[in-house]
């Protein structure tokens, strides 16, 4: 029998002074069986550093060909894809010929150092790419306040990010590995 995915309802406020960015968002997020809190979590910060009225979260996990997220236009083409891990570089190629943007969230600490590395060379000439480590650390307390109903506030000032659900409050540091050109 097949595991169901489950529901998050989440009140998301983004508060963007870089760019002048400040609405909410209400969202319903389906959690694969296989997604961890910390990605889940991750998710919703990647929804807010790129919040847009038409940015919307995909199926993920359970569908190979979509992002994480993406942003089309009123024509249906793909102008965002956003995807989190470390997809190949098969992946990456693909992406970033069909979406005129392309944004990675790595995270998990030395893996994610690893795929860098191993990357680097062969993705610089994808001018549409952009890279953003997200340390450990910061991305493990923030799986710690996964909830299945969320009022979260994400404030966004000089590229550092602060997630707030009730009292508790997370600091993220996101390190731009590759800038798109």
């Amino acid at each position: 029998m097949a595991l169901k995915a489950t529901i998050y309802k989440v009140d998301l406020s983004v508060s963007d002074m870089d760019r002048h960015y400040y609405e909410s968002h209400k969202l319903t997020v389906a959690k694969h069986p296989s997604e961890t809190d910390e990605r889940m979590m991750l998710r919703l910060v990647a929804f807010a550093l790129n919040a847009h009225e038409h940015l919307e979260l995909t199926k993920g996990l359970s569908t190979d060909d979509e992002p994480d997220i993406w942003q089309k236009s009123l024509s249906g083409e793909l102008d965002v894809w956003i995807s989190l891990g470390l997809p190949s570089e098969k992946v990456v190629r693909q992406s970033c010929a069909k979406a005129g943007q392309v944004v990675i969230y790595t995270y998990g600490g030395r893996p994610a150092e690893i795929w860098w590395d191993k990357i680097n060379g062969s993705v610089q000439r994808f001018g549409n790419l952009r890279v953003v480590n997200l340390p450990e650390p910061e991305t493990q307390a923030l799986a710690a306040l996964a909830q299945r109903n969320m009022q979260m506030q994400v404030n966004i000032q000089d590229g550092e990010v602060m997630v707030a659900l009730g009292d508790a409050v997370v600091y993220l540091t996101p390190v731009e590995l590759k800038a798109a050109s």
